[in-house]
């Protein structure tokens, strides 16, 4: 069993949403990167996950969502645009909070799980995880995975334990 068969499985995807939901970006020409548990097995050890949190260019989103229409369930929230398909598990969250968008211009192409995905830079993912483990809004739940992938992070890159506050280094020394 490959990568994308495994994510497949995981999934109990009937058909590749991902690359259906990867196809439609590339047809737009959308700018993106990932972001999020994914990102972090870019560059850590991957842990499973059924969510992919991405970015898009706030140029791109409309139009994404639009072409996305045709094979996704498009669902807006405050923060947040979700797409999901009756044939797959896999959660794709867009992330609309503006702070995001510089991440964009720094992604690179990476293997995630068997596709090529852009990917925020390493500094970014572990910024946008710092934010989330900070957001006391978000789940303990949520909020410990964050916690945990910040470790991965700085376990894979010890040059970046600095970038992050010493109230949260603090949970994990």
């Amino acid at each position: 069993m490959n990568k994308r068969e495994f994510v497949q499985a995981l999934a109990n995807g009937r058909i590749d949403v991902l690359q259906i939901f990867i196809d439609t970006m590339g047809q737009i020409g959308a700018d993106y990167c990932v972001i999020g548990g994914l990102a972090v097995n870019a560059y850590a050890e991957p842990v499973v996950s059924l969510d992919l949190d991405i970015v898009i260019a706030a140029t791109d989103t409309e139009t994404l969502c639009e072409a996305a229409a045709q094979h996704f369930k498009v669902e807006s929230f405050p923060h947040s645009i979700n797409l999901n398909s009756s044939e797959s598990d896999l959660r794709i969250q867009l992330q609309t909070a503006p702070r995001y968008q510089a991440f964009i211009p720094d992604a690179k192409s990476k293997d995630v799980l068997g596709y090529q995905l852009k990917v925020a830079s390493v500094e970014d993912v572990l910024k946008g995880k710092v934010w989330a483990y900070s957001d006391q809004q978000r789940r303990m739940s949520k909020r410990q995975k964050d916690l945990v992938d910040i470790v991965r992070l700085i376990e894979a890159y010890p040059q970046l334990t600095d970038q992050v506050p010493v109230e949260i280094r603090n949970k994990f020394v």
